[in-house]
Protein backbone atom coordinates (compact mmCIF):
# COMPACT_ATOMS: atom_id res chain seq x y z
CA UNK A 1 0.00 0.00 0.00
CA UNK A 2 1.14 3.54 -0.70
CA UNK A 3 -0.03 6.67 1.06
CA UNK A 4 0.93 10.31 0.84
CA UNK A 5 1.20 11.91 4.25
CA UNK A 6 -1.14 14.75 3.34
CA UNK A 7 -3.61 15.47 0.54
CA UNK A 8 -1.97 16.93 -2.55
CA UNK A 9 -1.59 20.68 -2.17
CA UNK A 10 -3.15 23.16 -4.55
CA UNK A 11 -1.36 23.48 -7.92
CA UNK A 12 1.82 25.46 -7.44
CA UNK A 13 2.66 28.67 -9.22
CA UNK A 14 6.10 30.15 -9.83
CA UNK A 15 5.60 33.05 -7.48
CA UNK A 16 3.22 34.72 -5.07
CA UNK A 17 0.39 36.66 -6.63
CA UNK A 18 -0.19 38.76 -3.51
CA UNK A 19 1.82 41.47 -1.82
CA UNK A 20 4.79 39.70 -0.12
CA UNK A 21 4.76 41.98 2.91
CA UNK A 22 1.07 41.29 3.54
CA UNK A 23 1.75 37.60 2.95
CA UNK A 24 4.48 37.49 5.62
CA UNK A 25 2.41 39.47 8.11
CA UNK A 26 -0.54 37.10 7.65
CA UNK A 27 1.71 34.04 7.80
CA UNK A 28 3.23 35.04 11.11
CA UNK A 29 -0.13 36.16 12.49
CA UNK A 30 -1.63 32.73 11.75
CA UNK A 31 1.30 30.89 13.35
CA UNK A 32 0.89 33.16 16.37
CA UNK A 33 -2.73 32.02 16.67
CA UNK A 34 -1.53 28.44 17.11
CA UNK A 35 1.25 29.54 19.45
CA UNK A 36 -1.22 31.45 21.63
CA UNK A 37 -3.39 28.34 21.75
CA UNK A 38 -0.32 26.40 22.89
CA UNK A 39 0.40 28.94 25.60
CA UNK A 40 -3.20 28.69 26.81
CA UNK A 41 -2.98 24.91 27.14
CA UNK A 42 0.30 25.08 29.01
CA UNK A 43 -0.95 27.67 31.49
CA UNK A 44 -4.32 26.03 32.10
CA UNK A 45 -3.34 22.34 32.20
CA UNK A 46 -3.16 20.35 35.43
CA UNK A 47 -0.77 17.49 34.64
CA UNK A 48 3.01 17.79 34.68
CA UNK A 49 3.09 16.01 31.34
CA UNK A 50 1.27 18.86 29.60
CA UNK A 51 1.92 22.00 31.65
CA UNK A 52 5.63 21.36 32.21
CA UNK A 53 6.82 18.76 29.73
CA UNK A 54 4.82 20.43 26.91
CA UNK A 55 3.57 17.22 25.30
CA UNK A 56 1.01 18.89 22.99
CA UNK A 57 0.63 20.74 19.68
CA UNK A 58 -1.91 23.08 18.01
CA UNK A 59 -2.93 23.69 14.39
CA UNK A 60 -5.34 25.47 12.02
CA UNK A 61 -7.12 23.74 9.11
CA UNK A 62 -8.97 25.55 6.34
CA UNK A 63 -12.36 24.58 4.90
CA UNK A 64 -10.63 22.17 2.49
CA UNK A 65 -9.23 20.46 5.63
CA UNK A 66 -5.66 21.31 4.74
CA UNK A 67 -3.27 21.95 7.60
CA UNK A 68 -2.32 25.59 7.09
CA UNK A 69 -0.35 26.37 10.26
CA UNK A 70 0.95 24.40 13.23
CA UNK A 71 2.77 25.31 16.43
CA UNK A 72 6.01 23.37 16.15
CA UNK A 73 6.28 21.83 19.61
CA UNK A 74 6.03 18.08 19.08
CA UNK A 75 7.56 16.44 15.99
CA UNK A 76 5.52 13.33 16.88
CA UNK A 77 2.38 15.37 16.19
CA UNK A 78 3.57 16.68 12.79
CA UNK A 79 1.60 14.12 10.82
CA UNK A 80 -0.79 12.83 13.49
CA UNK A 81 -2.89 16.00 13.60
CA UNK A 82 -2.70 16.50 9.84
CA UNK A 83 -4.15 12.99 9.45
CA UNK A 84 -6.69 12.61 12.25
CA UNK A 85 -8.22 16.11 12.07
CA UNK A 86 -9.44 15.86 8.44
CA UNK A 87 -10.50 12.23 8.93
CA UNK A 88 -12.51 13.03 12.07
CA UNK A 89 -14.16 16.13 10.57
CA UNK A 90 -15.19 14.21 7.45
CA UNK A 91 -16.55 11.33 9.51
CA UNK A 92 -18.55 13.65 11.75
CA UNK A 93 -19.65 15.86 8.87
CA UNK A 94 -18.23 19.37 8.37
CA UNK A 95 -21.66 20.93 7.92
CA UNK A 96 -22.92 19.56 11.26
CA UNK A 97 -20.58 21.87 13.16
CA UNK A 98 -22.03 24.98 14.79
CA UNK A 99 -20.16 27.80 16.49
CA UNK A 100 -18.90 26.67 19.91
CA UNK A 101 -19.01 22.95 19.11
CA UNK A 102 -16.02 20.73 19.88
CA UNK A 103 -15.08 17.13 19.13
CA UNK A 104 -12.66 14.76 20.83
CA UNK A 105 -10.98 11.83 19.05
CA UNK A 106 -8.06 9.52 19.88
CA UNK A 107 -8.50 6.35 17.78
CA UNK A 108 -5.09 5.36 16.35
CA UNK A 109 -6.66 3.31 13.60
CA UNK A 110 -8.56 6.35 12.34
CA UNK A 111 -5.24 8.16 11.88
CA UNK A 112 -4.44 9.41 15.39
CA UNK A 113 -1.41 8.54 17.50
CA UNK A 114 -1.84 6.30 20.57
CA UNK A 115 -4.90 6.56 22.81
CA UNK A 116 -3.24 8.92 25.29
CA UNK A 117 -2.98 11.60 22.58
CA UNK A 118 -6.46 13.13 22.54
CA UNK A 119 -7.26 15.60 19.77
CA UNK A 120 -9.76 18.43 20.31
CA UNK A 121 -11.40 19.97 17.21
CA UNK A 122 -13.54 23.11 16.90
CA UNK A 123 -14.90 25.09 13.94
CA UNK A 124 -14.02 28.73 13.39
CA UNK A 125 -16.96 30.95 12.43
CA UNK A 126 -16.42 34.64 11.68
CA UNK A 127 -19.46 36.81 10.89
CA UNK A 128 -21.52 33.64 10.52
CA UNK A 129 -19.19 32.10 7.91
CA UNK A 130 -17.01 29.09 8.65
CA UNK A 131 -13.38 29.76 7.77
CA UNK A 132 -11.86 26.50 9.00
CA UNK A 133 -11.14 24.41 12.07
CA UNK A 134 -8.78 24.57 15.04
CA UNK A 135 -7.15 21.46 16.47
CA UNK A 136 -4.95 20.62 19.41
CA UNK A 137 -3.49 17.29 20.47
CA UNK A 138 -2.27 16.59 24.01
CA UNK A 139 -0.90 13.51 25.74
CA UNK A 140 -3.11 12.66 28.73
CA UNK A 141 -1.61 10.91 31.72
CA UNK A 142 -4.24 8.16 31.73
CA UNK A 143 -7.05 7.04 29.44
CA UNK A 144 -7.97 3.86 31.30
CA UNK A 145 -6.89 0.39 30.24
CA UNK A 146 -5.10 -2.33 32.15
CA UNK A 147 -2.37 -0.29 33.91
CA UNK A 148 -1.86 3.20 35.33
CA UNK A 149 -0.89 5.75 32.68
CA UNK A 150 -2.46 3.40 30.10
CA UNK A 151 0.93 1.88 29.33
CA UNK A 152 0.07 -1.79 29.91
CA UNK A 153 1.69 -4.69 28.10
CA UNK A 154 -1.40 -5.73 26.13
CA UNK A 155 -2.20 -7.53 22.90
CA UNK A 156 -5.11 -5.45 21.58
CA UNK A 157 -6.06 -1.80 21.36
CA UNK A 158 -9.25 -2.50 23.34
CA UNK A 159 -7.15 -3.29 26.43
CA UNK A 160 -5.24 0.00 26.26
CA UNK A 161 -8.00 2.40 27.30
CA UNK A 162 -11.08 4.28 26.20
CA UNK A 163 -11.33 4.61 22.41
CA UNK A 164 -12.92 7.83 21.20
CA UNK A 165 -14.31 8.06 17.67
CA UNK A 166 -15.19 11.66 16.71
CA UNK A 167 -17.25 12.49 19.82
CA UNK A 168 -18.96 15.83 20.47
CA UNK A 169 -17.86 17.14 23.87
CA UNK A 170 -19.24 20.69 23.60
CA UNK A 171 -22.34 22.18 21.99
CA UNK A 172 -22.61 25.92 21.41
CA UNK A 173 -19.80 26.61 23.84
CA UNK A 174 -21.22 24.44 26.64
CA UNK A 175 -19.58 21.18 27.71
CA UNK A 176 -21.85 18.14 27.49
CA UNK A 177 -21.64 16.80 31.07
CA UNK A 178 -22.89 13.35 30.11
CA UNK A 179 -20.08 12.86 27.60
CA UNK A 180 -17.50 14.30 29.98
CA UNK A 181 -18.64 12.01 32.79
CA UNK A 182 -18.50 9.01 30.48
CA UNK A 183 -14.87 9.79 29.67
CA UNK A 184 -13.80 10.61 33.23
CA UNK A 185 -15.45 7.49 34.67
CA UNK A 186 -13.08 5.37 32.57
CA UNK A 187 -9.96 7.19 33.79
CA UNK A 188 -7.86 6.78 36.94
CA UNK A 189 -6.99 10.44 37.43
CA UNK A 190 -10.24 12.29 36.65
CA UNK A 191 -9.25 15.52 38.38
CA UNK A 192 -6.15 15.99 36.21
CA UNK A 193 -7.84 14.75 33.05
CA UNK A 194 -10.80 17.08 33.61
CA UNK A 195 -8.41 20.00 33.97
CA UNK A 196 -6.37 19.03 30.91
CA UNK A 197 -9.46 18.56 28.71
CA UNK A 198 -10.78 21.95 29.76
CA UNK A 199 -7.38 23.45 28.94
CA UNK A 200 -7.67 22.04 25.42
CA UNK A 201 -11.19 23.41 25.05
CA UNK A 202 -10.04 26.80 26.34
CA UNK A 203 -7.31 26.89 23.71
CA UNK A 204 -9.88 26.57 20.93
CA UNK A 205 -11.88 29.46 22.42
CA UNK A 206 -8.75 31.63 22.37
CA UNK A 207 -7.95 30.48 18.84
CA UNK A 208 -11.43 31.33 17.56
CA UNK A 209 -11.16 34.80 19.07
CA UNK A 210 -7.77 35.44 17.46
CA UNK A 211 -8.95 34.10 14.11
CA UNK A 212 -11.82 36.56 14.29
CA UNK A 213 -9.31 39.38 14.74
CA UNK A 214 -7.28 38.15 11.77
CA UNK A 215 -10.22 37.74 9.40
CA UNK A 216 -11.71 41.01 10.60
CA UNK A 217 -8.55 42.80 9.55
CA UNK A 218 -8.04 41.20 6.13
CA UNK A 219 -11.44 39.82 5.08
CA UNK A 220 -12.73 36.36 4.17
CA UNK A 221 -11.68 36.18 0.52
CA UNK A 222 -8.17 37.58 1.02
CA UNK A 223 -7.65 35.07 3.83
CA UNK A 224 -8.85 32.14 1.70
CA UNK A 225 -6.53 33.27 -1.10
CA UNK A 226 -3.69 33.57 1.41
CA UNK A 227 -4.18 29.94 2.52
CA UNK A 228 -3.89 28.77 -1.11
CA UNK A 229 -0.78 30.87 -1.58
CA UNK A 230 0.88 29.73 1.66
CA UNK A 231 0.42 26.03 0.90
CA UNK A 232 1.64 26.44 -2.69
CA UNK A 233 4.61 28.51 -1.50
CA UNK A 234 5.51 25.87 1.10
CA UNK A 235 5.31 23.06 -1.42
CA UNK A 236 7.57 24.92 -3.86
CA UNK A 237 10.11 25.63 -1.13
CA UNK A 238 10.05 22.03 0.13
CA UNK A 239 10.33 20.63 -3.39
CA UNK A 240 13.33 22.81 -4.21
CA UNK A 241 15.13 22.04 -0.93
CA UNK A 242 14.61 18.29 -1.30
CA UNK A 243 15.79 18.47 -4.93
CA UNK A 244 19.07 20.08 -3.80
CA UNK A 245 19.90 17.05 -1.65
CA UNK A 246 21.72 13.99 -3.07
CA UNK A 247 19.28 12.03 -5.22
CA UNK A 248 18.96 8.27 -5.04
CA UNK A 249 17.84 5.37 -2.85
CA UNK A 250 19.52 4.09 0.30
CA UNK A 251 18.68 1.26 2.70
CA UNK A 252 19.31 0.29 6.31
CA UNK A 253 17.90 -1.99 8.97
CA UNK A 254 17.77 -2.00 12.76
CA UNK A 255 16.05 -3.85 15.58
CA UNK A 256 13.93 -3.29 18.64
CA UNK A 257 14.64 -5.69 21.51
CA UNK A 258 11.37 -7.57 21.79
CA UNK A 259 7.60 -7.21 21.88
CA UNK A 260 6.98 -7.62 25.62
CA UNK A 261 5.62 -11.18 25.27
CA UNK A 262 8.46 -12.96 23.45
CA UNK A 263 12.22 -12.42 23.20
CA UNK A 264 12.12 -12.34 19.40
CA UNK A 265 13.66 -9.07 18.15
CA UNK A 266 11.63 -6.81 15.87
CA UNK A 267 13.20 -6.08 12.50
CA UNK A 268 12.79 -2.63 10.96
CA UNK A 269 13.84 -2.01 7.37
CA UNK A 270 13.92 1.36 5.66
CA UNK A 271 14.43 2.18 2.00
CA UNK A 272 14.69 5.95 1.60
CA UNK A 273 14.37 7.63 -1.79
CA UNK A 274 15.03 11.24 -2.70
CA UNK A 275 13.87 12.03 -6.22
CA UNK A 276 12.40 14.98 -8.04
CA UNK A 277 11.69 17.01 -4.91
CA UNK A 278 10.02 14.15 -3.06
CA UNK A 279 11.09 11.96 -0.15
CA UNK A 280 9.71 8.43 0.14
CA UNK A 281 10.06 5.86 2.92
CA UNK A 282 9.51 2.19 2.00
CA UNK A 283 9.19 -0.04 5.07
CA UNK A 284 8.75 -3.31 3.17
CA UNK A 285 10.57 -6.17 4.87
CA UNK A 286 9.92 -5.04 8.43
CA UNK A 287 8.48 -7.56 10.87
CA UNK A 288 4.78 -8.36 10.78
CA UNK A 289 2.68 -6.60 13.41
CA UNK A 290 2.74 -8.32 16.76
CA UNK A 291 0.09 -9.03 19.36
CA UNK A 292 1.83 -6.51 21.58
CA UNK A 293 1.97 -2.75 22.26
CA UNK A 294 5.17 -2.12 20.30
CA UNK A 295 3.34 -1.70 16.98
CA UNK A 296 3.07 1.70 15.38
CA UNK A 297 0.61 2.85 12.75
CA UNK A 298 1.47 4.18 9.29
CA UNK A 299 0.75 7.65 10.65
CA UNK A 300 3.36 7.24 13.38
CA UNK A 301 5.94 5.99 10.86
CA UNK A 302 5.12 8.97 8.67
CA UNK A 303 5.91 11.25 11.62
CA UNK A 304 9.43 9.81 11.65
CA UNK A 305 9.86 10.62 7.96
CA UNK A 306 8.43 14.12 8.42
CA UNK A 307 10.83 14.80 11.30
CA UNK A 308 13.88 13.85 9.21
CA UNK A 309 12.63 15.80 6.19
CA UNK A 310 11.95 18.84 8.37
CA UNK A 311 15.54 18.63 9.62
CA UNK A 312 16.92 18.56 6.07
CA UNK A 313 15.03 21.47 4.53
CA UNK A 314 15.51 25.15 5.36
CA UNK A 315 14.56 26.10 8.91
CA UNK A 316 12.06 28.65 7.61
CA UNK A 317 9.91 26.15 5.71
CA UNK A 318 6.41 26.34 7.23
CA UNK A 319 4.80 23.20 8.68
CA UNK A 320 1.63 22.63 6.68
CA UNK A 321 0.08 20.49 3.95
CA UNK A 322 2.44 21.95 1.35
CA UNK A 323 5.42 20.45 3.21
CA UNK A 324 3.73 17.15 4.00
CA UNK A 325 2.50 16.65 0.41
CA UNK A 326 6.09 16.04 -0.74
CA UNK A 327 6.49 13.03 1.59
CA UNK A 328 5.20 9.47 1.18
CA UNK A 329 5.30 6.24 3.19
CA UNK A 330 4.90 3.04 1.18
CA UNK A 331 4.78 -0.66 1.96
CA UNK A 332 2.06 -3.12 2.88
CA UNK A 333 -0.32 -2.76 5.78
CA UNK A 334 0.06 -5.19 8.67
CA UNK A 335 3.73 -4.66 9.46
CA UNK A 336 4.89 -3.66 12.92
CA UNK A 337 5.33 -0.15 11.51
CA UNK A 338 2.08 -0.06 9.50
CA UNK A 339 -0.13 -1.84 12.02
CA UNK A 340 -3.88 -2.11 11.49
CA UNK A 341 -6.84 -2.65 13.80
CA UNK A 342 -7.01 -4.13 16.39
CA UNK A 343 -3.26 -3.80 17.02
CA UNK A 344 -2.15 -2.39 20.36
CA UNK A 345 0.04 0.69 19.80
CA UNK A 346 0.77 2.42 23.12
CA UNK A 347 4.49 1.61 22.74
CA UNK A 348 4.47 2.55 19.08
CA UNK A 349 6.54 5.68 19.56
CA UNK A 350 9.43 3.47 20.71
CA UNK A 351 9.26 1.94 17.23
CA UNK A 352 8.70 5.31 15.56
CA UNK A 353 11.72 6.80 17.33
CA UNK A 354 13.87 3.94 16.02
CA UNK A 355 12.53 4.47 12.50
CA UNK A 356 13.65 8.11 12.63
CA UNK A 357 17.17 7.00 13.58
CA UNK A 358 17.02 4.31 10.88
CA UNK A 359 16.20 6.88 8.19
CA UNK A 360 19.24 8.87 9.28
CA UNK A 361 21.38 5.72 9.13
CA UNK A 362 20.21 4.99 5.59
CA UNK A 363 21.04 8.56 4.52
CA UNK A 364 24.51 8.61 6.09
CA UNK A 365 26.40 7.44 2.96
CA UNK A 366 24.76 10.22 0.95
CA UNK A 367 25.16 12.93 3.61
CA UNK A 368 28.14 12.00 5.80
CA UNK A 369 28.61 15.60 6.88
CA UNK A 370 24.99 16.07 8.05
CA UNK A 371 23.83 12.83 9.67
CA UNK A 372 24.41 12.24 13.41
CA UNK A 373 25.11 8.94 15.12
CA UNK A 374 22.20 7.23 16.85
CA UNK A 375 20.82 8.79 19.99
CA UNK A 376 19.05 6.86 22.71
CA UNK A 377 16.28 6.11 20.14
CA UNK A 378 13.70 5.68 22.89
CA UNK A 379 10.81 7.53 24.43
CA UNK A 380 11.25 5.69 27.77
CA UNK A 381 7.61 5.73 28.83
CA UNK A 382 7.11 5.09 32.52
CA UNK A 383 3.82 5.23 34.40
CA UNK A 384 2.64 4.45 37.88
CA UNK A 385 -0.34 4.91 40.11
CA UNK A 386 -1.97 3.99 43.39
CA UNK A 387 -3.43 5.52 46.53
CA UNK A 388 -2.16 8.93 47.53
CA UNK A 389 -2.57 9.13 51.32
CA UNK A 390 -1.67 12.82 51.28
CA UNK A 391 -4.68 13.76 49.11
CA UNK A 392 -6.94 10.84 49.89
CA UNK A 393 -7.37 9.99 46.20
CA UNK A 394 -5.98 7.73 43.51
CA UNK A 395 -2.99 9.25 41.75
CA UNK A 396 -1.62 8.52 38.30
CA UNK A 397 1.65 9.79 36.86
CA UNK A 398 3.67 9.31 33.69
CA UNK A 399 6.81 10.79 32.29
CA UNK A 400 9.50 10.07 29.76
CA UNK A 401 13.18 10.13 30.69
CA UNK A 402 15.94 11.84 28.73
CA UNK A 403 19.10 10.22 27.43
CA UNK A 404 22.10 10.78 25.21
CA UNK A 405 21.93 12.28 21.75
CA UNK A 406 24.12 10.96 18.97
CA UNK A 407 27.41 12.69 18.25
CA UNK A 408 27.40 14.90 15.18
CA UNK A 409 29.99 15.30 12.42
CA UNK A 410 31.32 18.45 14.08
CA UNK A 411 30.04 18.31 17.70
CA UNK A 412 29.59 16.01 20.67
CA UNK A 413 26.14 14.58 21.23
CA UNK A 414 23.63 16.46 23.41
CA UNK A 415 23.51 15.33 27.03
CA UNK A 416 20.35 14.35 28.94
CA UNK A 417 17.87 15.55 26.33
CA UNK A 418 14.70 14.22 24.72
CA UNK A 419 15.61 14.42 21.07
CA UNK A 420 14.15 13.68 17.63
CA UNK A 421 10.45 12.75 17.75
CA UNK A 422 10.55 13.40 21.47
CA UNK A 423 11.19 17.11 22.06
CA UNK A 424 9.47 17.16 25.45
CA UNK A 425 11.08 18.72 28.51
CA UNK A 426 12.51 16.96 31.53
CA UNK A 427 10.19 16.90 34.54
CA UNK A 428 11.67 18.90 37.46
CA UNK A 429 12.17 16.95 40.69
CA UNK A 430 10.59 19.71 42.78
CA UNK A 431 7.35 19.75 40.81
CA UNK A 432 7.05 15.96 40.74
CA UNK A 433 7.59 15.56 44.47
CA UNK A 434 5.24 18.42 45.28
CA UNK A 435 2.33 17.02 43.27
CA UNK A 436 2.73 13.24 43.52
CA UNK A 437 3.47 10.85 46.42
CA UNK A 438 6.93 9.89 45.21
CA UNK A 439 10.56 10.86 45.73
CA UNK A 440 13.28 11.12 43.12
CA UNK A 441 16.04 9.39 45.06
CA UNK A 442 18.74 9.86 42.40
CA UNK A 443 18.91 11.96 39.24
CA UNK A 444 22.29 12.04 37.55
CA UNK A 445 24.27 11.57 34.36
CA UNK A 446 25.63 8.09 33.68
CA UNK A 447 29.39 8.25 33.45
CA UNK A 448 30.98 6.52 30.42
CA UNK A 449 27.61 6.00 28.71
CA UNK A 450 28.39 8.11 25.63
CA UNK A 451 29.99 6.38 22.65
CA UNK A 452 33.66 7.08 21.96
CA UNK A 453 34.83 8.95 18.90
CA UNK A 454 36.32 12.12 17.53
CA UNK A 455 33.09 13.52 18.88
CA UNK A 456 31.65 11.80 21.95
CA UNK A 457 28.05 10.64 22.22
CA UNK A 458 25.78 12.33 24.76
CA UNK A 459 25.36 10.82 28.20
CA UNK A 460 22.37 8.86 29.41
CA UNK A 461 20.47 9.57 32.61
CA UNK A 462 19.83 7.64 35.81
CA UNK A 463 16.55 8.52 37.54
CA UNK A 464 15.54 6.51 40.62
CA UNK A 465 11.91 6.62 41.76
CA UNK A 466 11.06 5.89 45.40
CA UNK A 467 7.56 5.34 46.80
CA UNK A 468 7.65 6.30 50.51
CA UNK A 469 3.91 6.51 51.26
CA UNK A 470 2.18 3.44 49.80
CA UNK A 471 2.44 0.53 47.39
CA UNK A 472 2.02 1.39 43.72
CA UNK A 473 1.70 -0.21 40.30
CA UNK A 474 4.72 0.65 38.13
CA UNK A 475 4.90 0.16 34.34
CA UNK A 476 7.78 0.38 31.90
CA UNK A 477 6.93 0.70 28.21
CA UNK A 478 10.28 1.14 26.55
CA UNK A 479 13.18 -0.74 24.93
CA UNK A 480 16.93 -0.41 24.37
CA UNK A 481 18.33 -3.10 26.68
CA UNK A 482 19.86 -5.29 23.94
CA UNK A 483 20.75 -3.20 20.89
CA UNK A 484 23.03 -0.25 21.63
CA UNK A 485 22.81 3.10 19.81
CA UNK A 486 25.25 2.92 16.91
CA UNK A 487 28.20 5.16 16.23
CA UNK A 488 29.11 6.42 12.76
CA UNK A 489 32.33 6.90 10.81
CA UNK A 490 34.25 4.74 13.26
CA UNK A 491 32.58 6.05 16.41
CA UNK A 492 31.74 3.67 19.25
CA UNK A 493 28.22 2.66 20.39
CA UNK A 494 26.45 4.26 23.30
CA UNK A 495 25.57 2.30 26.42
CA UNK A 496 22.38 0.25 26.48
CA UNK A 497 19.45 0.95 28.81
CA UNK A 498 18.90 -0.76 32.18
CA UNK A 499 15.82 -0.89 34.37
CA UNK A 500 16.50 -2.05 37.92
CA UNK A 501 14.14 -2.99 40.76
CA UNK A 502 15.50 -2.32 44.28
CA UNK A 503 18.76 -0.80 43.01
CA UNK A 504 20.26 -0.41 46.48
CA UNK A 505 19.40 -3.99 47.46
CA UNK A 506 18.77 -7.05 45.29
CA UNK A 507 19.20 -4.94 42.12
CA UNK A 508 17.04 -7.15 39.92
CA UNK A 509 17.01 -6.22 36.24
CA UNK A 510 13.53 -5.66 34.82
CA UNK A 511 12.42 -6.23 31.24
CA UNK A 512 11.72 -3.09 29.26
CA UNK A 513 7.98 -3.79 28.98
CA UNK A 514 6.49 -4.82 32.29
CA UNK A 515 4.08 -3.89 35.09
CA UNK A 516 5.21 -4.63 38.65
CA UNK A 517 3.92 -3.83 42.13
CA UNK A 518 6.36 -1.73 44.13
CA UNK A 519 5.98 -2.07 47.91
CA UNK A 520 5.91 0.95 50.16
CA UNK A 521 9.46 2.25 50.43
CA UNK A 522 10.55 0.48 47.25
CA UNK A 523 12.59 1.91 44.39
CA UNK A 524 12.97 1.52 40.64
CA UNK A 525 16.03 2.81 38.77
CA UNK A 526 15.62 3.92 35.15
CA UNK A 527 18.94 4.17 33.27
CA UNK A 528 18.73 5.43 29.71
CA UNK A 529 21.17 4.85 26.82
CA UNK A 530 23.95 7.15 25.81
CA UNK A 531 24.38 8.31 22.24
CA UNK A 532 26.75 6.82 19.71
CA UNK A 533 30.08 8.48 18.92
CA UNK A 534 31.17 9.97 15.60
CA UNK A 535 34.58 9.47 13.99
CA UNK A 536 37.71 7.62 15.06
CA UNK A 537 38.51 8.05 18.76
CA UNK A 538 42.16 8.66 17.80
CA UNK A 539 41.09 12.00 16.39
CA UNK A 540 39.59 13.36 19.62
CA UNK A 541 41.19 16.52 20.90
CA UNK A 542 43.23 16.08 24.07
CA UNK A 543 41.63 19.14 25.67
CA UNK A 544 38.17 17.67 25.08
CA UNK A 545 39.21 14.39 26.70
CA UNK A 546 40.61 16.24 29.71
CA UNK A 547 37.40 18.26 30.02
CA UNK A 548 35.31 15.07 29.90
CA UNK A 549 37.34 13.56 32.75
CA UNK A 550 37.25 16.78 34.79
CA UNK A 551 33.47 17.06 34.45
CA UNK A 552 32.93 13.40 35.26
CA UNK A 553 31.48 12.55 31.85
CA UNK A 554 34.22 9.97 31.29
CA UNK A 555 36.10 8.11 34.01
CA UNK A 556 39.88 8.21 33.94
CA UNK A 557 40.20 4.43 33.39
CA UNK A 558 37.79 4.61 30.44
CA UNK A 559 39.65 7.58 28.98
CA UNK A 560 42.94 5.68 29.24
CA UNK A 561 41.40 2.62 27.63
CA UNK A 562 39.61 4.42 24.80
CA UNK A 563 41.88 7.36 24.02
CA UNK A 564 45.32 6.40 25.35
CA UNK A 565 47.66 7.76 27.99
CA UNK A 566 49.34 10.15 25.57
CA UNK A 567 46.24 12.34 25.48
CA UNK A 568 45.65 12.45 29.24
CA UNK A 569 47.27 14.79 31.73
CA UNK A 570 48.85 13.10 34.75
CA UNK A 571 46.33 12.44 37.54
Amino acid sequence: MSADIAPQAVPTTDRLDMDPVTFEVMRNALVNVTEEMALTIRRAAYSTNIKTRADFSCAFFDNELRCVAQSFAQPAHLVSMATIAPAAIREYGPDRFKAGDALLVNDPHRGASHLNDITCLSPVFVDGRRVGFLANMAHHVDVGGSSPASLGVNRELFQEGIILPPTRIAVGGEIDDNVLKLILTNIRAPRETNGDLRAQLSATVVGVRRMGDLIGRYGHEPFRHFCDQLIAYTERWTERDLAKLPQGTWEAEAFRDDDGFTDEPIRLKARVTLHNGRMTLDLTGSSAQRGSPINCTRTMSACALAFVARSLVSSGVPVNTGFLSRLSVVGPDGMVCTAVRPAAVVGGWETGQKIAELIWLALHPAMPDRVPASGKALIVNIGFGGDDPRRGEYFCYMETVAGGGGARPAKDGPIAVQTNLHNTENAPIEEVEMNYPIRIARYELIQDSGGTGRHRGGLGVRRDFEFPYADCSFTLMTDGRKFAPWGLAGGGPGACARYVLDPEGAARDLPSKVTVTIPKGGRVSVRTPGGGGFGDAAGRDAAAIAADVEKGYVSRPAALRDYGAAKLRPA
